[in-house]
């Protein structure tokens, strides 16, 4: 796999595969040994693609290597082909190439286990797999996951996305705090004290509550995982969507209503390029499946 430059050499996987895992390291003797390459075989591929691209990838100012902006936009086209380039050349998935889906938390929320087993009925020849991955896109701009469950807003290029449903929101407080006396919450009541926000992988920011009623102190965490035990610990509140008291249960968080939070979109995302052969599948199954629950209401 190359891309032919305007002039010089083309740029092949290795270019692509050195510059992810200096990326990822932050440094450059980590990354040779990750490669077992040497260190001076990395620099130079490094700079040969900086050469190829026109701009500089890498700040080399200090010790620990950092992004630059190009970069940074950078990465996710690399990992997204590196990630293309390995699934084709698997020939032990090309019989049944799984399509794979990302989520951040909360997954399909109720609808989570009747996608799973439909989709086991219907296609049992294409195994579902649904992956966690703590990135505002599950993994999806990084190539990791052919399509992902995002909630709120997602301001990403590159991806097209659908409302599947809305869910309302709902306070996480501390299970033996005050806050969980009461039947139903405000933002207000929350701003009170301290908010744990989930600034990795979650979808509430500080511009959820009016400009003149903001928390006055905030914990940033940077997955489900921490939210929940920052919370049950005492150190804050959290606001999340209703699916997260159904798939995230805690014996030290107790799940309120939100009276005046905005409801939060679940969207069914992928990248704007050709993809898994089931996306549309997997696409009209979900719709389905919301709509049979829409149906059975009074």
């Amino acid at each position: 796999m190359s891309m032919e430059p305007t002039s010089g050499r083309p740029v092949e996987l290795r270019h692509l595969r050195a510059f992810l895992a200096v990326a990822d390291e932050g440094n450059v003797t980590r990354a040779a040994a990750r490669l077992r390459l040497t260190q001076p075989a990395v620099s130079r591929t490094l700079a040969a693609l900086e050469k190829h691209l026109g701009v500089r990838l890498v700040d080399r100012s200090t010790h620990h290597l950092a992004l630059t902006p190009e970069g940074v936009a950078f990465r996710d086209k690399a990992a997204a082909a590196v990630a293309a380039f390995d699934e084709a050349l698997d020939s032990g998935r090309l019989r049944h190439w799984p399509l794979r889906l990302g989520h951040a938390w909360s997954a399909f929320g109720p609808y989570t286990t009747p996608l799973l087993r439909t989709w086991q009925e219907r296609y049992p020849d294409t195994p579902l797999e649904l992956l966690r991955i703590d990135d505002r896109t599950a993994g999806l701009t990084r190539g990791e996951v052919d399509a992902a469950l995002l909630r709120g807003p997602v301001d990403a290029p590159g991806l097209v996305t659908e409302v599947l449903f809305t869910e309302t929101r709902v306070a996480a407080v501390t299970a033996d705090g005050p806050l969980a006396a009461r039947t139903s919450l405000t933002l207000a009541d929350l701003a009170a004290g301290p908010v744990v926000l989930n600034t990795v992988s979650g979808t509430t920011a500080l511009d959820l509550w009016p400009p003149h009623a903001r928390p006055a102190a905030t914990l940033t965490v940077a997955n489900t995982d921490d939210w929940l035990t920052a919370i049950a610990a005492g150190r804050g509140s959290g606001v999340s969507g209703a699916s997260t008291a159904g798939m995230h249960p805690h014996t030290g968080v107790a799940y309120r209503p939100l009276d005046d939070a905005p409801p939060l979109p679940v969207l069914l995302a992928r990248r704007d390029a050709p993809g898994h052969p089931a996306l549309p599948k997997l696409a009209a199954l979900a719709r389905e499946i919301v709509g049979r629950d829409h149906n059975a209401r009074p």
